[in-house]
């Protein structure tokens, strides 16, 4: 299931002090970007925090667990966790966990694809 408008405009409220925060709706769920760079994603009511090799073990040593989907009969994980649930109410947690998410966020050298332009058909070219 989607996540709800009302979800996405509280996690967009809650990451806003992080910096600019866009919204990106894909795959059933959504994407959160921090100033351009993806660091959280959204599915049902839930989010999950980007996470990489540096900052994995901080998020398995609480018991957090990865986003987990079903792909033709077969389960997959992505590079998300579930944060702890002080998050919406602690802001020492919030820092913390964002940061880390960011942080793996920014060391991802994956491109992001941008949209090509259409090409107008019809013109002349001018030299």
């Amino acid at each position: 299931m989607p996540p709800s408008s009302s979800h996405l405009d509280h996690l967009k409220d809650l990451f806003s002090a992080f910096g600019e925060i866009s919204i990106r709706k894909m795959f059933g769920g959504a994407g959160i970007y921090c100033d351009g760079k993806i660091f959280a994603i959204a599915d049902d009511d839930d989010v999950w925090l980007k996470v990489d090799d540096v900052s994995r073990a901080a998020f398995e040593d609480v018991g957090l667990k990865p986003f987990e989907f079903d792909m033709k009969g077969k389960k997959g994980t992505m590079s998300y966790y579930r944060p702890p649930d002080d998050i919406f109410d602690d802001e020492d947690a919030l820092r913390r966990w964002t940061s880390l998410a960011l942080e793996a966020a920014a060391r991802n050298k994956t491109p992001v694809k941008k949209k090509k332009a259409k090409k107008k058909s019809g013109g002349k070219k001018v030299r």
